[in-house]
């Protein structure tokens, strides 16, 4: 019997000349200093020694010129490197999206990062309901949610991302940070329960106990899937600590770190 797929469904590589530079800005805004270089042979190197057989890579555009230039690198990533699933990514204001989605299914990609609050959008825009219009039920979407500022005032937040899944039911939908970064006091009330996803990325380390615990007793565990956030973090690291928070045995890891399959059924 074949062993399932262990996946990390939330990494980031970048091309070798802005690699330095991005990982800089992630630095300045998070206040994170990287372990990894965010290089695609940093990547893979990490991902082996924790495991991981199958990575899921994205990239957001955060002005509608990125575009194509950031689906050309994924649609590389994916059609060289077998580990590799890539997905793509989409901005409000690009003014070809449904063009511009046609190539990707063409390409093979299956997944869209979005990132409201660095790609300058809210995720109750009319514009980005629009290009939901577009989106929805033909591709797996990673949506960051969460940051400092309060939920209202937030580009994402959870009721937003709640609010977005009930309009589009066809959506399949992993909501990053276990719901949302900076916004876990609210993601039991609006995202718990609701037919999402949630990934484990740079979330525990900044998670008080109670706000943890009130996610996991609400939510399926099989819809809790791992995410390193890789260069932020290691995955081997992220793994331990996942493991550990959580009192985990190997066999109740082993749902986090395989449940992503069911996000692309055959």
């Amino acid at each position: 019997m074949l062993q399932p797929m262990l996946y990390d469904v939330h990494t980031h590589a970048f091309h070798p000349k802005i690699a330095h530079k991005v990982t800089a800005q992630l630095q300045e805004h998070y206040g994170i200093a990287p372990v990894g270089d965010g290089t695609l042979e940093d990547l893979l190197s990490r991902e082996r020694q924790a495991g991981i057989e199958q990575i899921f890579v994205h990239s957001a555009a955060t002005a509608p010129a990125q575009v194509i230039p950031a689906n050309n690198w994924a649609i590389g990533l994916n059609s060289d490197v077998p580990e590799i699933t890539a997905f793509g990514t989409m901005h409000p204001g690009y003014t070809d999206a449904e063009k511009e989605l046609d190539r990707l299914e063409q390409k093979g990609i299956r997944g869209i990062k979005l990132h409201p609050d660095f790609q300058g959008f809210r995720l109750d825009d009319p514009d980005f309901y629009q290009l939901m219009e577009m989106i929805n039920g033909r591709f797996v979407l990673m949506v960051h949610v969460g940051d400092s500022l309060p939920p209202e005032r937030n580009p994402s937040c959870p009721k937003k991302l709640a609010a977005v899944r009930r309009a589009f039911p066809k959506s399949r939908i992993i909501a990053a940070h276990l719901g949302g970064y900076q916004h876990w006091k609210y993601v039991p009330e609006h995202l718990c329960g609701l037919d999402v996803w949630m990934d484990t990325s740079s979330a525990l380390p900044f998670m008080t106990d109670q706000e943890l615990h009130q996610i996991l007793d609400h939510h399926p565990r099989e819809r809790i899937l791992f995410g390193s956030d890789y260069p932020l973090f290691d995955p081997m690291e992220a793994l331990h600590r996942l493991q550990t928070r959580l009192q985990l045995t190997d066999r109740q890891l082993e749902t986090h770190l395989t449940a992503a399959r069911d996000l692309f059924p055959e």
